[in-house]
């Protein structure tokens, strides 16, 4: 991965990038997309970002060609930028103040249903890439992780005797997750049968490996998502955080608390989950249990394991 903080010359923005990098903990994705932003800014007028004044911010936002919700971004990582050099006494005031951003239609958060799922994971089992493949929808559906989250999954965050996987999410932040049994067995007949075949280097403990022997990159899954879902007959937009989606999506439908779905996706503020409300009276005709072919009874722990029902339990309000 590319680090943008050495492609750029104003000490300004290196300082905000390297507190987000290591007082913020922010993703290196993070890091570089906001640095891409600060610097289109830069280029755009032409001046030092410190001298800006908010006209010249306005102006930005109204003359660049791109949709309201691109717009909306731009505000939030430069109100974030300027924030920063308030704190550190180089401005005195955020030239961002009283900027209002583009209002934004709701955006309702695009799911697959149990039919386009059994669709999807119908995958002809062949070679040891077609049981990662299945392994890696499988646990990414059953728990709601972030795709990064699951490429960089290694085996000591698996524990197979209590069905959990630990994962290492935004800010560095640790959660433990139930996993399914369909799931479960998924990802133990990657693990123990064909991981080895994709091994090069005894040393790499990542559990998804590519075909060279490292690990799996977003992008990668990405591109093998897209390639499983048009061999699936799926003719919608889908994407690794679909399957997040459809995860929150079918466990809001099948009566599990706002608070429960928070914690498992890992959000930091309810607010982020309760966009998944707006799906609650969508009809959806099979829900979690049967899509991990269980039995349908009602409340999706009842196909998690004695200690995955226990933990979310104890996290029900």
């Amino acid at each position: 991965m590319r680090n943008i903080i050495d492609t750029i010359k104003d000490p300004d923005i290196i300082d905000y990038l390297e507190y987000l990098k290591y007082e913020r903990r922010v993703s290196l994705n993070t890091i570089d997309s906001y640095g891409e932003n600060l610097l289109l800014l830069s280029n755009s007028v032409n001046k030092n970002l410190i001298k800006l004044k908010k006209n010249d911010i306005k102006k930005f936002l109204d003359d660049i060609d791109s949709t309201p919700r691109t717009k909306a971004h731009y505000l939030t990582v430069f109100n974030s930028f300027y924030k920063y050099l308030v704190f550190m006494d180089k401005i005195e005031n955020n030239p961002c103040d009283g900027i209002k951003a583009p209002k934004l239609e709701k955006k309702l958060p695009n799911y697959l249903t149990s039919e386009e799922i059994d669709k999807l994971f119908n995958i002809r089992l062949t070679k040891p890439i077609d049981y990662r493949n299945k392994a890696m929808l499988e646990i990414i559906y059953a728990t709601g992780a972030r795709i990064s989250e699951i490429t960089s999954l290694e085996l000591k965050q698996i524990n197979f005797e209590e069905c959990i996987i630990r994962v290492t999410g935004k800010g560095k932040k640790d959660r433990i997750i139930p996993i399914g049994n369909t799931a479960l067995e998924a990802l133990k007949l990657y693990v123990y049968n064909y991981r080895a075949f994709l091994v090069k280097n005894v040393t790499c403990d990542y559990v998804f490996l590519n075909k060279n022997g490292t690990k799996i990159s977003r992008q990668g899954f990405f591109k093998i998502l897209k390639d499983l879902a048009n061999k699936s007959g799926i003719n919608k937009e889908i994407s690794p955080h679909t399957l997040r989606h459809s995860f929150a999506t079918n466990l809001l439908n099948n009566g599990a608390d706002l608070r429960v779905i928070q914690e498992l996706l890992g959000h930091e503020n309810l607010e982020t989950t309760e966009i998944y409300s707006h799906l609650q009276n969508k009809k959806i005709e099979e829900d979690y249990c049967y899509l991990k072919k269980e039995p349908r009874k009602g409340k999706m722990y009842y196909v998690l394991s004695d200690l995955g029902r226990e933990y979310l339990d104890s996290i029900t309000p």
